[in-house]
């Protein structure tokens, strides 16, 4: 069993310890030891980075893991360890401390969550950038509800409360009526217990600030519902909360600097960027619909007449959904007529609904049994693709389809 000195002492740096057993892969290695200042992933908290050091190598630790017996895992500079060996463990405190704060910090949050609404903390979880946690609270939970969390979240902070961490092997009856979650069978003796009088009472196996104070403050970024009755809550604390709202605000005032009036808040000038983009489609769909306008009497003029039905045939070199759009307002807005486009890999037939001797959909069936490829549609439209031959000759083929179809 390794010996866990983080228990003892979270801000305990660096310590030396023996190693007892190695794993090598390339320059990835694993060592077991008998004691450790790194504290393993679990619980929602991070392992712990940092460096051991040894006669002749070193070892850049990014993931600890294990229970009773705790692997330190990394990139392996020098020769080999083994088994045997003293080494030096010097922790990133950095990182560590900022685990410790966002820690505190969640079980300040979710005891008020609970205090406010009677939300339980299902989950939690320490990523890099920020944290969150997921309360079981089947209403509707609003910003107004979450600041006001927030709110008193700060304020458990700013009164500097002591962070107490006591073991027990019996857990007393009155302590078991104080927590804020039910213990599961699951936890056997000895059980940890984290505490902020007044505040929190709950079993945890994390490490921890020494009084809420150090958490720095508790700011909420983001919420949303995860499904009926779960919501999940992202934050952020201390020095990891005034790196977050520092992008934040970067990305604020670089988003504003983009807009034509750069003047604050932000949430005007986007109104008056999405209005200005709305009057801008509508100005170019009426453009685009005078354009429909004149290349549709262009291609009526050079239309074909068959059985009394006018055919446009034409190719296309704009995208299918173009092409289409076109070809449907085409037909649309002339009765009695076919028309036929064919682009890159890609045919559409459409007719107006008054033209009932033909199906578009059966004239595609006809093309694609001897031109190849697939497609579908309707009775009055109809579009394929995967063609071996040009869109001139598939065109070609269809008109020849469509004249038998057509002529008396």
């Amino acid at each position: 069993m390794t010996e866990k000195l983080f228990y003892a002492d979270a801000y305990l740096r660096e310590t030396e310890a023996v190693i007892r057993d190695v794993e090598v892969e390339r320059e990835r290695v694993r060592v077991l030891l008998d004691r450790t200042v790194f504290y393993p992933e679990g619980g929602g908290q991070p392992s712990d980075r940092g460096t051991i050091v040894g006669e002749g190598f070193r070892i850049l630790v990014n993931s600890v893991r294990g229970k009773e017996e705790v692997w330190h895992e990394g990139k392996l500079e020098g020769r080999p360890p083994e088994p045997g060996e003293s080494v030096r463990l010097l922790l990133d405190w950095k990182w560590r401390y900022e685990n410790m704060r966002q820690h505190t910090g969640q079980h300040i949050l979710s005891a008020v969550f609970k205090e406010l609404y009677d939300a339980n903390t299902t989950g939690f979880q320490i990523f890099e950038t920020h944290n969150k946690i997921e309360i079981d609270y089947p209403g509707e939970l609003s910003w107004e509800m979450v600041l006001e969390a927030e709110r008193r979240a700060n304020e458990v902070v700013w009164r500097n409360v002591p962070v107490r961490i006591e073991v027990y092997r019996e857990l007393p009856e009155e302590l078991r009526k104080e927590l804020r979650k039910e213990l599961s069978d699951k936890v056997k003796p000895p059980i940890r217990i984290v505490s902020i009088p007044g505040v929190d009472v709950t079993p945890c196996g994390g490490t921890h600030v020494r009084n809420t104070g150090e958490v720095g403050f508790i700011k909420v970024v983001r919420f949303y519902r995860k499904s009926r009755k779960l919501w999940r809550i992202e934050f952020v604390c201390g020095g990891r909360a005034l790196k977050y709202l520092d992008e934040l605000l970067g990305d604020y005032w670089e988003s504003l600097d983009e807009m034509p009036n750069k003047n604050r808040p932000l949430l005007e000038r986007v109104r008056d960027l999405k209005a200005e983009v709305k009057r801008l489609e509508e100005e170019k769909d009426d453009l685009r619909r005078e354009l429909w306008r004149w290349k549709a009497k262009a291609l009526l003029e050079e239309a074909r007449e068959i059985g009394g039905v006018r055919v446009v045939s034409y190719v296309e070199e704009a995208p299918m959904k173009d092409a289409q759009a076109f070809v449907v307002y085409l037909v649309d807005k002339n009765p009695n007529t076919v028309a036929m486009v064919a682009g890159e890999n890609y045919v559409i037939f459409a007719k107006n609904e008054n033209v009932g001797a033909v199906s578009m959909k059966e004239l595609l069936r006809e093309v694609l049994s001897e031109a190849g490829g697939g497609g579908g549609g309707s009775e009055v439209l109809a579009r394929g693709g995967g063609f071996a031959a040009s869109p001139g000759e598939v065109l070609e083929l269809a008109l020849e389809k469509l004249r038998g179809k057509l002529s008396p």
